[in-house]
């Protein structure tokens, strides 16, 4: 099993293609789930910087990544995807829960 290469640099094992465009790594599946997005506020984790996570959104991982981006950009901060999640720093959540719900996803927000 070829793992590097002097040509390529790290390889996938699955798809054989360098790290860098391996298909199998960034698709994955939409989650299973309720189809409700819910949006809670965290600090534990965070180093105390308060985050909003979004999660349960029902989207593949190409297209989630490309919704978080847009979230990014709206609320102007910075953020990115863990595990399924949307992480958005800062205290954005009625930006957030507006957006998503523009977008058509039905969203509750869960404490925090």
């Amino acid at each position: 099993m070829l793992v590097y290469s002097t040509d390529r640099g790290l390889v996938c094992p699955k798809c054989r293609l360098p790290v860098g465009k391996c298909a199998c790594r960034r698709e994955t599946p939409a989650p299973k789930g309720d189809g409700i997005v819910r949006v809670r506020r965290e600090t534990k984790g965070h180093g105390g910087k308060t985050v909003i996570a979004a999660e349960g959104i029902p989207l593949a991982s190409g297209p989630m990544r490309e919704l978080c981006s847009e979230l990014k950009r709206f609320c102007g901060t910075g953020g990115t995807v863990k595990d399924g999640v949307i992480l958005i720093q800062g205290d954005h959540r009625g930006k957030i829960i507006s957006e998503l719900i523009r977008r058509g996803f039905t969203v509750k927000s869960a404490g925090g």
